[in-house]
């Protein structure tokens, strides 16, 4: 990922040119972010500006999608309120949208139980039929038979210890019945990074760019790679939709998505472009929590 960087003097001329009633709010820059930067707007709105190649499309979907799914999800979501369009100042689409109180659980666990049944509330109200006109995803939601160059992936892990543990849940969800239900609305990017806490509480669900169709066991991952050891259960439970294969499918996901975390957090910790040092102890807490689970 190319590491650009807008300045806010770009951001007041956009807002001038295009929602001029938004233009002299008090703009502040807010650190992270992956595919877009961000600014907060006033107290209440959020700026986020496209910087990677797939950006201006995460963009749209987020446009296209979200405000409907977010009149019925139980937890704050940075809904668009307005859509900038491509001009002579920027060459793409940007967002303002909805500020989500709280710090990311990449910086702030998740700590109290109580946060299992929030968001196994807040899975059930998305997981619901999706159109046919849905984003389709070529990474999540899709058998897992589909996904490319997994082996690769545990490289990043092959001389730890839990490796071949980790590589048995895989094999595990591998070889679990695949998904045969209509495909659902799903968040696919469920991460520390991509939820909100607040007093150890799950309080947000952020950056909705890899909204998709498809199988539930994508999101239902996050049972443990967001909330406390030993909550999967509880959260499972309150779910309720979830059979035997379908969370022997999530835990698969679980462990893919924890050695991406590494991957990313190991580039952060040597200080590599893209990199994010946080994610590194984040994805290790993830394979702790899969394998004491399995």
């Amino acid at each position: 990922m190319d590491e650009v960087k807008f300045a806010p003097d770009l951001v007041r001329a956009l807002l001038r040119d295009q929602h001029p009633d938004l233009a002299d709010l008090d703009l502040r820059d807010v650190d992270g972010g992956w595919d877009n930067q961000m600014w907060r707007l006033g107290e209440e709105l959020a700026v986020r500006l496209p910087r990677t190649e797939r950006a201006p499309a995460l963009l749209r979907t987020e446009q296209t999608w979200l405000p409907m799914l977010a009149e019925r999800l139980p937890l704050p979501t940075p809904a668009p309120v307005r859509v900038g369009e491509p001009s002579s100042l920027f060459e793409h689409t940007w967002t303002v949208a909805r500020w989500v109180e709280g710090e990311p659980a990449d910086r702030a666990r998740i700590t109290c139980f109580d946060a299992a049944e929030v968001l196994a509330g807040f899975l059930s109200a998305l997981h619901h039929l999706a159109p046919a006109e849905a984003t389709a995803s070529p990474s999540r939601g899709i058998p897992l038979a589909g996904l490319q160059g997994v082996d690769g992936w545990f490289e990043v892990m092959a001389d730890d210890a839990d490796a071949d543990a980790a590589r048995g849940v895989w094999e595990e969800a591998l070889a679990a019945p695949a998904w045969q239900g209509a495909p659902l609305w799903l968040h696919g990017d469920l991460h520390p990074a991509n939820v909100v806490v607040r007093d150890g509480m799950l309080a947000g669900v952020i950056d909705f760019g890899e909204l998709c169709a498809g199988d539930p066991a994508t999101d239902l991952s996050a049972a443990w790679i967001l909330l406390p050891a030993g909550a999967a259960t509880r959260f499972f439970d309150a779910y309720e939709q979830a059979d035997e294969a379908t969370i022997t499918r999530a835990r698969g996901w679980a462990v893919l998505r924890a050695l991406n975390l590494i991957a990313i957090g190991q580039n952060g910790r040597l200080g590599l472009p893209g990199g994010k040092p946080t994610w590194e102890p984040a994805g290790y807490a993830t394979l702790e929590r899969v394998l004491a689970a399995s």
